[in-house]
């Protein structure tokens, strides 16, 4: 996939982000830069508590920025969000289990009062996209967590976002179950050329998707390197069979290990 590297779809300058308490204050994001072009796949990585679910939510107007600024399509956070510039995939689906598979996925539509025409073919096409088709009229409890986690998907791609957030979505999966996962995903991202910026605490899983890697420091997280990943695409299993990818991954962990970050525990998908 061929990034527009004259586009900007996301700035942040000097982001800082302070929690406050009746006793306290604790600095989660310190001085933060980024440029993200469109059609990037970006992703966040880095220990536990450095801050990456923190600025995914401040570019998503879920949270402020203390200080800084952050700009979405040229728009402050608030107004892209009005804008639907961007969708959001949490850790866990969020779906509604009184409403089916279908209804789900229309439900931004149907709050943004688009016609039940042009909803149900977005739906159809989503449902598609994300091979659901033959569970349309499913509800979520009927549904395996990968099969939830790609209705979420379906919604949040609904209106058709310049930009796609996503949190650590697939990891409370099984192995096999988050493999397919990242395969679907990339395929949705070539399809749709949307530019994704994904949380994850998976090295092997951030190389395998991304066309850069942020690598964020223990809290107060700042950005201590980012690399670019240059896999090429379309990738597949045997990519996660490459040289490359291996040498990605390596590279990576050794950077974290430099920040003094603490390794996740190995694990059998360490290399996948």
């Amino acid at each position: 996939m061929n990034e527009d590297k004259h586009t900007q779809i996301v700035t942040i300058r000097a982001v800082s982000k302070v929690f406050e308490s009746a006793d306290s204050s604790t600095l989660a994001l310190n001085n933060i830069n980024l440029d993200i072009c469109k059609g990037e796949f970006v992703s966040l990585i880095g220990p536990s508590g450095c801050g990456k679910s923190t600025l995914l939510r401040l570019i998503g107007d879920l949270l402020s920025p203390t200080t800084g600024e952050i700009t979405i399509n040229g728009k402050n956070p608030k107004q892209a969000r009005l804008d639907r510039d961007y969708g959001i995939v949490f850790q866990t689906p969020v779906l509604f289990d009184w409403r089916n598979v279908r209804k789900n996925v229309t439900l931004p539509l149907e709050v943004f009062k688009e016609t039940k025409e042009f909803s149900q073919e977005k739906a159809s096409k989503m449902l598609s996209l994300v091979e659901l088709n033959d569970f349309e009229n499913h509800h979520p409890w009927q549904l395996s967590g990968g099969m939830q986690q790609r209705v979420s998907i379906a919604r949040a791609l609904s209106f058709e976002p310049a930009l796609l957030l996503m949190d650590e979505p697939f990891g409370a999966l099984d192995e096999m179950t988050r493999e397919r996962m990242n395969m679907l995903l990339l395929d949705i991202w070539e399809k749709t050329k949307t530019t994704i910026i994904f949380v994850t605490h998976s090295i092997p899983e951030a190389v395998f998707l991304s066309t850069r890697v942020v690598i964020m420091s223990p809290r107060p997280g700042q950005i201590e390197d980012i690399v670019k990943i240059d896999l090429a695409h379309p990738r597949d299993i045997y990519t996660r069979e490459n040289e490359q990818y291996f040498r990605d991954v390596s590279h990576i962990r050794e950077k974290l290990r430099f920040t003094g970050a603490t390794e996740e525990p190995a694990s059998s998908e360490e290399f996948r």
